[in-house]
């Protein structure tokens, strides 16, 4: 089953609809992507724990350091265009040494574009944050 889900993490990062996003700093490159939970099938979102809605969003972060997944601190914050602030709570999915995403899940009212600010800090090193920007759809 978590391989399963460590195959799906993993299509998603890699599909040529959504361009590469990472954000790179010192040794570390940080992969992002951001889409609506109901894109998951239920039992790859059982078990990362998720739950699937139409008006439900998820991030998922991985942190590398060369080209191995390193662990790190993952925060924080989405906002949509009306200026209101969420906070993300990122849960670590772990699959042995393979593998390590940070993932957080969000609400999202109707077809909006949010910004989301993340700060990065893997162990033994200083914090980083960055921003992206994402249009959301419901699932019809």
């Amino acid at each position: 089953m978590k391989r399963s889900l460590i195959c799906l993490l993993a299509l998603l990062l890699t599909m040529p609809a959504w361009a590469e996003r990472k954000h790179s700093f010192g040794e570390y490159d940080v992969h992002y992507i951001a889409f609506n939970s109901g894109f998951l099938q239920p039992d790859i979102a059982a078990a990362a724990g998720l739950v699937r809605s139409k008006a439900q969003g998820v991030v998922n972060v991985s942190v590398l350091k060369a080209g191995k997944p390193t662990v790190a601190l993952v925060s924080g914050t989405v906002k949509n265009l009306l200026g209101q602030d969420r906070p993300l709570t990122f849960k670590q999915l772990k699959e042995g040494e393979e593998a390590i995403y940070y993932l957080a899940q969000f609400p999202f009212d109707s077809r909006e574009t949010l910004r989301f600010n993340l700060t990065v800090q893997p162990m033994g090193e200083e914090p980083v944050s960055f921003n992206f920007t994402q249009e959301f759809f419901p699932d019809e």
